[in-house]
């Protein structure tokens, strides 16, 4: 890379930061006396996650134990961006300095994805134009989903478009507004770099791959396997190349590279399975953590654009003498098999693949129209045809922060309530509320709530009726002073999500206290 190219880079980052920072910055311009912004505008409930991750670091934690379960836990280390942040943030304000830090973390992990993104595909692509438009599509490009959209069919075969809810298979959407995936992007193509570095059969960086994917499985643990897969599809290609060619120190040099990679990069992946494997928490939510791929149909439609010169990158590549080609090759080849692993994560597996097709998009489109006046369209054409749906995403995000509503804002009712807890109640002590509610306050306060996350509550599928039991008017108080006492319940949160479930009158119950009452909100003690 020139010094005319790192600048580009920066310069590039800083848009898609103002860009992406806007519908942001309007939430807080949209507060009122009524409505305060949550600090996202889209996965809002993931996004509450986040904050309370930090805020129980800025509690003192170092190892995560999920706010969103009374359950008992071990802790492990995981979230470790979340949890380092979490640390800088003390004394008043907390919770604007945490969605700050949140944001500007995000805006950290931009420039460091793009020079990544850029550099890998520097390894492959010669031409300064072609190299900046395969990093601009691989990182604020999309696929055909507003094609989906237009036509009608945005909940085609069950699923909406990949780019529209699947920050795996693309890149914007993780840049828009999930930080940790952007840095673990970053890092896993800054490994691959170093993996691909030296001569075409004696790698010399492998060590430097295995560092920076060591640090990955510190951010994203899965994300590590996905390079591994990597490794393998390329180490299959080569090997293949070997048998016909006899090139059998090429097949060496490249697995002892790749062991090298492993053995650095693997301490994290070993505790994380062990742990995951004995900790009976993490079992159950690896049990309900599920994000499964769509129908294939919908991979074609999000990568249909740029199949045909991506076909051609990949022939070119493998007709090529240097087998460091090979690797997007196999990685694109790899998708199948990832995104339909026998796993509850298989959606995940593909991270990055999106980055390995537009390299292979941008060499096939460069070959087509080398030398050809009338082809020179194309590259333009196929960047403009992959950006609608970037578009519909940074609108979407505007309206929803210019229209205040939940789940974007909160009732400024409800934040009282919660600070009133927060600044009240004793740490770490549980809380009962509805789903709804529950997701939001561990967010403002350092409590632990029955229920308020899909992946991380655990047993939430046999909770959640409980709840809505818990609220309604019919039911005896043993079975509350029962279910209180099972799940550790110190407070009973009781404001409009709450009085939706049922119009049960706390007052009347013997085994609870009045707190904490105003604008429709009440809080109660749990005692004897």
């Amino acid at each position: 890379m020139t010094r005319a190219e790192r600048r580009w880079c920066l310069l590039y980052s800083a848009v898609l930061v103002v860009l992406t920072g806007m519908p942001y910055l309007l939430g807080y311009f949209a507060q009122s006396e009524a409505w305060v912004f949550s600090g996202f505008v889209f996965g809002v409930e993931d996004g509450n996650s986040y904050i309370a991750k930090m805020l129980s670091a800025s509690q003192g934690a170092w190892l995560f134990r999920t706010p969103y379960t009374t359950s008992d836990q071990r802790g492990i280390i995981a979230f470790l961006p979340y949890i380092l942040l979490g640390k800088l943030a003390q004394g008043e304000a907390i919770r604007e300095q945490l969605v700050a830090l949140f944001h500007a973390f995000r805006s950290a992990a931009i420039f460091l994805e793009v020079w990544a993104v850029y550099r890998f595909a520097a390894l492959f692509i010669a031409e300064g134009p072609w190299r900046r438009w395969a990093t601009i599509l691989a990182t604020a490009g999309g696929g055909l989903g507003w094609a989906l959209v237009a036509l009608g069919q945005g909940s085609w075969l069950g699923s909406l478009p990949l780019d529209l809810h699947s920050p795996e298979s693309f890149g914007f959407l993780a840049i828009y507004g999930l930080p940790h995936l952007v840095l673990a992007r970053g890092l896993l193509l800054l490994g691959l770099v170093f993996y691909l570095g030296g001569s075409q059969t004696a790698p010399r960086s492998a060590w430097s791959a295995g560092v920076a994917w060591l640090a990955l499985g510190l951010v994203q643990p899965l994300t590590v396997v996905t390079g591994y897969s990597v490794l393998a599809a390329h180490l299959i290609l080569v090997a293949l190349r070997a048998l016909r060619r006899n090139e059998r120190a090429a097949v060496l040099g490249w697995m002892r590279a790749a062991v090298k990679v492993v053995v650095v990069s693997a301490p994290m992946e070993i505790y994380n399975a062990l742990a995951f494997a004995t900790d009976p928490y993490l079992r159950e939510w690896t049990a309900q953590n599920r994000i499964l791929s769509p129908s294939p149909a919908h991979y074609l439609v999000a990568y249909g654009l740029l199949l045909l010169p991506a076909a051609l990158g990949a022939w070119r590549e493998l007709r090529a003498a240097d087998p460091r080609g090979w690797l997007p090759v196999g990685w694109a080849l790899a998708l199948p098999v990832l995104a339909y692993a026998p796993v509850n994560l298989q959606r995940r597996l593909p991270d990055g693949v999106w980055v390995a097709i537009v390299v292979l998009g941008a060499i096939g489109a460069r070959e087509w129209a080398d030398g050809r006046p009338g082809r020179r369209l194309l590259a333009p054409a196929l960047l403009l045809a992959s950006l609608p749906t970037t578009f519909i995403l940074l609108a979407g995000g505007a309206r929803a922060a210019l229209w205040p509503g939940e789940p974007v804002f909160l009732p400024q009712e409800e934040v009282r309530a919660f600070t009133w807890l927060r600044d009240h109640g004793e740490e770490a002590s549980g809380v009962l509320a509805s789903f709804r509610t529950g997701n939001a306050l561990p967010a403002w306060a350092p409590m632990h709530v029955v229920v308020g996350h899909g992946p991380e509550s655990a047993g939430l599928e046999e909770l959640l009726p409980e709840v809505e039991r818990f609220y309604e008017a019919g039911i005896n108080d043993e079975f509350r002073r029962r279910f209180v006492s099972e799940h550790g319940v110190d407070y009973v949160l009781l404001g409009p999500n709450e009085a939706a479930l049922g119009d049960w009158r706390p007052e009347r119950a013997s085994f609870l206290r009045e707190i904490y009452s105003a604008y429709g909100y009440s809080i109660y003690e749990v005692g004897d």
